[in-house]
């Protein structure tokens, strides 16, 4: 493919609804309206994660059973849950993939992952979960140096589809144009192109620069791309024609990027910018783009990308541990493993019956119960809820949990 610049669109002016309060874009606001003075002549915006808010809920409720979760990505994708594992080797081997599948969501297979690299990759997710914290960067990289074989990423793909599950599958931008095609052909149902931060416009002298335009033309499948956190990135991205963003810089438990590169956006203030972005793609006429938060949901998201959470399933790649993409990285590790041991099944993570009290499991069911009291009758409706401020939302009366290390005080 030939290398192409993308020219930046022109400023404009853009309106997101959220309970009808308008947002202008920041390119259009001076540094003084758009947020703190944190220093002569920088300014801030204060932005939010998941800790800081709340939900308020609804002058109607409704019967969770009859609440609508379902997901979609046009017509091509649909999924009973909107909940989707991401690609990490601890997490989403085949085995996990296909009783994802099962259970009505998508597990995304890591195609630069050890899975893809060795014809068993058991023992080798057995000796990283088992390093010491001394070594476990050197095995690592150790497990990540042998090469991917394209054969093996065909024969994945297949042993998922047999099992009669969607499949999902993700690369790093340098090879998504290759491995797309082998993924096509073996019939995968998504393809997802995933990176630190993505962006529709990157400068590089010295390798060939992906073209999303191109890489979507070419697909016959829906194309997913991410990480972003920015509203004009997303807007520049989504013009490209894919069919779902991820949206994150860092909020997952194993992603060490915020405090190697410092950079990121907490996740309420990032999904709601994105969502703006799928709100003005579509007043100009484009199709809605799925918005997926890589790190948990309140509001503005279609679905939501887990990975920490599903690895303490009995039927995860490691039985407890987890890693984030970037902890090979020869040059740089931005990740770290962590261990959350085996903790459920994974139906019981889905959809339970929960039989702990702290809402680690039956996500279905909580999801249903929080459209329910706050009166939305399907994820549309719920992006639409009320929010509000509240940085003690699980702390607030709860000294007793805490001191106890019950409920909501556990570690």
């Amino acid at each position: 493919m030939a290398f192409r610049i993308i020219r930046a669109s022109p400023p404009h002016w853009s309106k997101h609804t959220l309970k009808q309060s308008p947002i202008a874009t920041r390119e259009i606001l001076s540094g003084e309206l758009s947020g703190l003075q944190i220093g002569i002549g920088r300014y801030a915006r204060r932005a939010y994660g998941f800790d800081e808010v709340a939900l308020v809920p609804g002058g109607v409720t409704l019967n969770p059973d009859e609440v609508d979760i379902t997901f979609s990505m046009g017509d091509r994708f649909k999924l009973e849950l909107p909940f989707w594992a991401s690609a990490m080797d601890g997490v989403v081997d085949v085995e996990f993939a296909i009783a994802m599948g099962k259970l009505g969501g998508v597990a995304v297979l890591n195609l630069d992952g050890v899975h893809t690299r060795y014809e068993d990759s058991r023992p080798v997710i057995e000796r990283i979960a088992a390093a010491d914290k001394s070594t476990l960067n050197a095995v690592l990289k150790e497990s990540y140096r042998e090469p991917v074989k394209p054969k093996l990423i065909a024969e994945r793909i297949k042993q998922i589809k047999d099992a009669g599950v969607a499949c999902a599958v993700s690369s790093v931008p340098a090879k998504a144009e290759e491995r797309a095609e082998i993924a096509q052909k073996a019939g995968a149902d998504v393809f997802v192109v995933q990176g630190t931060v993505l962006t529709a416009r990157h400068s590089s002298r010295s390798y060939h620069q992906l073209s999303f335009d191109e890489l979507v033309r070419a697909c016959d499948i829906p194309v997913v791309v991410g990480n972003c956190v920015h509203y004009e990135t997303a807007l520049e991205l989504m013009e490209t024609g894919i069919a779902g963003i991820l949206v994150g810089v860092g909020p997952g438990a194993a992603c060490t990027t915020r405090g190697v590169l410092g950079v990121g956006v907490p996740q309420v203030t990032a999904t709601a910018d994105v969502a703006a972005a799928r709100d003005e793609h579509m007043r100009r006429g484009g199709m809605r783009v799925a918005v997926i938060t890589d790190g948990g949901m309140r509001i503005g998201a279609d679905a939501v990308m887990i990975g920490t959470p599903f690895a303490g399933a009995e039927e995860s790649a490691s039985k407890g541990f987890n890693w984030g993409m970037a902890t090979p990285d020869p040059n740089l590790p931005r990740g770290t493993r962590v261990h959350v041991g085996t903790r459920a099944t994974l139906k019981e993570i889905l959809l339970g019956p929960a039989r702990v009290d702290d809402g680690s499991q039956n996500f279905a069911g909580a999801l249903r119960s929080a459209l329910g009291v706050c009166g939305a009758r399907d994820i549309a409706e719920f992006q639409h809820v009320e929010m509000v401020i509240a940085p003690s939302i699980t702390s607030e009366g709860k000294a007793l949990q805490q001191a106890q290390h019950v409920g909501m005080g556990k570690s």
